[in-house]
Order: C-alpha cells, then sequence, then structure tokens
C-alpha cells in the first residue's frame, strides 16, 4: 500500500466545530490502494454530542425562526458552490469510490440539480384547509419539519445519496446528524466545508464518520433523534427498524434489490442488449437498482445470450480516472471477496459461466480490484446468485415462455426495488410492468433517475420513498388545526 502525496486529513463536523477522534482509519483508491485520506472514528460519546447538538439548535435555536425562504436561499447557495467545484468533487469521488469519472461527474451534477429542486419546491403551497360539520370551526392542516434527523448513507453513491437526504431534510426545517460511509468519506467532508463556509447556526448540521455498528446505532437508538433516513443492505435495515423501535422513531429504509429485467421476443434485440449491460455492469454491478436478473423469452434466448456475452467480454476494466475505460473498481477488498465468493456459489451450484469470473490483474490492475464483468445461465430460481442481492458485475440469464412465467419469475424474490420490460408491443408492456412487484420501472429504458420521481421499493426493498415530494414530506409531519370562530363556552356541563 502507498500513500499519495496529498492525503486529505478529514475531520467530523459537530455544533459548527471541525472534531477530531483518538482513532482514525485510512482511506484508499479501490484502483491502486493507494492511501488518499485518513478519517476519523468517532465514538458513541462524541455521536451522543452531535445528537445534543442538532436536539438544541432544533428546540432552541434560531434555526426554527427561519423561512422557507431562507432555506431555499441556502440550498441555492450550496448548489452554486458545489457547481463551481465540479470538477474537484467528481476526482475525489472516482479516486474514493472507484467508479468512472464520467459517472461520478453526473452524480455530481445530479447532486447540485437535487439542491436546487427542494429549494424551489419548499417554495410551493403546501397544506391545506377542508370542511366540517361546524361552521364556525375553520379547520386546516399544516406540514412541519420532524426534528432531529438521523442520515445514514452508503458508500456507492458517496455524495449523491447524501444529498438526496440532506436536501429535503434542511428544506423542511429540521436539523441533521449525518453518518457518511465509513469507507468513501471524502465528498462527505468536501460538502460540509461548503456548509461551514454559509455559517450555519450551530448544531444545524453536524456530519460524525466512523464505524455502523457505533455511530449508525446510537443515532438509532437515541431518544432524542426523531427520524432516521437510511440507505443500505436489507440486514442494516432491519438492525435500525429495532433500534428505532425505542421511542418509536420515523424511518425511512431504501434497502436491497434483486431487480428483473425482462426481455420479450418482439424487443429491438439490440436495444434490449444494451440495456442489459448498462442495467448491471454501470457502477460495477454496485447499484441497488442494478438489473441483475435478466429474462429473456426463449425464441430469441440463445441469440440474445450470444450477443450479450460477446459484447461483455469487450468491457473494459480499468481505473476511473482513464479515460478509456468502460466499468472502474469495486469499492473495496472486502466487498471484492464477497462478490467472488458468490461466483464460486453459483459454479458449484450448477449453473454455466459464459464469461468474467474472476479477479482481474493483468496490467497493473493487480493493485486494484477489480472483477471481469460475469455472464451465468443455466441458472434456476432456488440458485443462491439468483436469489441474493451480490451487489457486483455479476448477472444471471433465464429463459421463460410465457408472458404468465415471466411475471411469475420476476416477482419470485424477496425484493421490490426496481425492474424493466423490453418489447415493442405497448400495450403488453405496460401490461407486464404493471403486474412487476416494484417501485422504479421502465420500459425500453433501464437506470435513469429523475430528482422529481418517487425512489423506493415493495417488499424487503424498504419503507418510504426519496426524491421527489415524497420525500419532503418523508422529513415532515402533518398538524391538523382547528380555530373557532364564534368564541363562547361549549355549554356542555351544567352551570
Amino acid at each position: 500500500m502507498t500513500i499519495a502525496t496529498d492525503v486529505l486529513y478529514l475531520k467530523s463536523y459537530i455544533n459548527g466545530e471541525w472534531v477530531e477522534a483518538e482513532n482514525t482509519v485510512e482511506v484508499i483508491n479501490p484502483a491502486n490502494q493507494e492511501v488518499i485520506a485518513t478519517a476519523p472514528r468517532m465514538s458513541k460519546e462524541q455521536t451522543e454530542e452531535a445528537i445534543r447538538a442538532a436536539r438544541v439548535a432544533f428546540d432552541e435555536g434560531e434555526w426554527k425562526n427561519t423561512t422557507a425562504k431562507d432555506r431555499s436561499n441556502i440550498l441555492n447557495a450550496i448548489a452554486n458552490k458545489l457547481e463551481e467545484r465540479l470538477e474537484e468533487f467528481a476526482t475525489l469521488e472516482t479516486q474514493d469510490n472507484g467508479k468512472l469519472y464520467a459517472e461520478a461527474e453526473a452524480d455530481v451534477q445530479d447532486a447540485i440539480a437535487c439542491f436546487r429542486y427542494y429549494a424551489g419546491i419548499i417554495l410551493h403551497p403546501d397544506g391545506e384547509t377542508y370542511h366540517v360539520p361546524d361552521n364556525n370551526v375553520q379547520a386546516m392542516v399544516v406540514k412541519e419539519p420532524v426534528g432531529v434527523a438521523g442520515l445514514i448513507v452508503p458508500w456507492n453513491f458517496p455524495l449523491l445519496m447524501s444529498v438526496w437526504k440532506i436536501a429535503p431534510a434542511l428544506a423542511a426545517g429540521n436539523t441533521i446528524v449525518y453518518k457518511p460511509a465509513e469507507v468513501t468519506p471524502v465528498t462527505a467532508f468536501k460538502l460540509f466545508e461548503i456548509l461551514h463556509e454559509l455559517n450555519l447556526p450551530k448544531g444545524v448540521v453536524n456530519m460524525v464518520f466512523g464505524q455502523g455498528s457505533i455511530i449508525g446505532q446510537t443515532i438509532s437508538e437515541s431518544n432524542d433523534v426523531d427520524m432516521v433516513s437510511f440507505t443500505g443492505s436489507t440486514d442494516v435495515g432491519r438492525g435500525i427498524m429495532r433500534a428505532a423501535a425505542g421511542n418509536l422513531k420515523k424511518i425511512s429504509l431504501e434497502l436491497g434489490g434483486k431487480s428483473p429485467n425482462i426481455v420479450f421476443a418482439d424487443a429491438d434485440l439490440e436495444v434490449a442488449v444494451d440495456y442489459g449491460l448498462f442495467g448491471i455492469f454501470l457502477g460495477a454491478g454496485q447499484v441497488c437498482s442494478s438489473g441483475s436478473r435478466i429474462l429473456v423469452q426463449d425464441t430469441i434466448y440463445d441469440e440474445y445470450v450470444k450477443r450479450y456475452v460477446e459484447r461483455a467480454a469487450k468491457i473494459k476494466v480499468g481505473p476511473g480516472l482513464d479515460p478509456e475505460t468502460n466499468m472502474g473498481a469495486i469499492v473495496s477488498e472486502a466487498q471484492m471477496n464477497s462478490i467472488l465468493g458468490y461466483i464460486e456459489k453459483g459454479k458449484a451450484e450448477g449453473a454455466t459461466l459464459k464469461t468474467g469470473g474472476y479477479r482481474l490483474t493483468e496490467n497493473g490492475l493487480d493493485k486494484g480490484f477489480f472483477i471481469a464483468p460475469t455472464v451465468f445461465t443455466d441458472v434456476t430460481p432456488d440458485m443462491t446468485i439468483v436469489r441474493e442481492e451480490i451487489f457486483g458485475p455479476v448477472v444471471t440469464i433465464q429463459k421463460f415462455s410465457t408472458e404468465e412465467e415471466a411475471v411469475r419469475l420476476a416477482n419470485d424474490t424477496d425484493f421490490g426495488l426496481a425492474g424493466g420490460v423490453f418489447s415493442n408491443d405497448g400495450a403488453k408492456a405496460l401490461r407486464v410492468i404493471k403486474q412487476v412487484r416494484a417501485g422504479i420501472t421502465w420500459v425500453n429504458d433501464y437506470h435513469p433517475t429523475y430528482v422529481e420521481a418517487p425512489w423506493g421499493g415493495y417488499k424487503q426493498s424498504g419503507i418510504g420513498r426519496s426524491l421527489g415530494k415524497y420525500s419532503l414530506e418523508e422529513f415532515q409531519e402533518v398538524k391538523q388545526i382547528n380555530i373557532r370562530l364564534n368564541v363562547e363556552p361549549v355549554g356542555w356541563f351544567p352551570q
């Protein structure tokens, strides 16, 4: 392991101050294992300090007196500063996560758009009035911030997933205690540099680096935290639900997926193959909505597999900053080994490995964590690689005969995050996609995400929704107010 010459020394941010810890951890570039930063590992006590700061700031500070316009101006200012530093953030995201620079650049652009979207939507009319049987009562509903929001984000979209939570949480008027993923903390630190420059009231934004078992657990258990918004694995999501039960805090969970991509015989074959590759190998498959199960109608199955495997084998894997790279690194050695373990299970359980299935080490790639794009065929619904989320560049291709069988196979999963249908029969495509039990779906397309639209899933893929007006509502409470217009005694009891 080597150390880059420009190592960043990260600090947490609590109550308006930069804070260090006794223990630190090295942050490495997964493309070459160079140390790019050191990050603090905060303690339970320091996390509790951040929670207290957020609690005081919400209950007693000046933040509660800010107007929607004030908060809109803050979010727009963050977006402007982020836009000025777009190249810096994209480069750091690539070095920290291992993804392609083009992917990281798009993530930063989406983060900027997210801040601006919530800066706008918070100024829209909200609340409502309603009619009740008593004409002397004016009844209304208003929306208020939840309070202290705990935000816990994953490593696959370090900046973007953070902004998906921070922007609506602040727009709604909450204070936050935010935990980045420990393996990808660099752009989080840089984002908080921007927040610090804007001189937000102390305690409104707090960032705590460290281990999920300590930081995340403390946030989830705390009675001073009113809500936890988490994106990550389903197993960790279950743990957060259990911890959050202490004070019945509100939870929003965006969890795992094992998403089907259905290809009918009447689809444009080249388009279906192209999106089939994009659906799984974007981000090296480290995307919760990846189309990791491709279901192909039997009459075109052989031709689809032939074309798919030929193209998958041509994908150039390498460092994300290399402009010739098509797919970047796996985020960490532990994640790489987990993926390789799933590949071995697939082979052991009888699936046919058509291409890939190994760690790439030639041409200098031995210094990083790279896996060849991997395709399995001859799989059955009970196989581990079909049922469990691998979170890597591994896809299974299954065969189906009828529309009914396609729907059955698509829904034969514990998850329900995403799904796609490819067909030139518009009625059939809509008929099928409506039967796929997933929250994010596409027809003749895969992967585009829009800040205006809700993001979330069915079944064990989570609870609640991110993005759009739905995310703002996740960070709000709904209050009923009834005002008597004729102020006089109720006369219920005798004088």
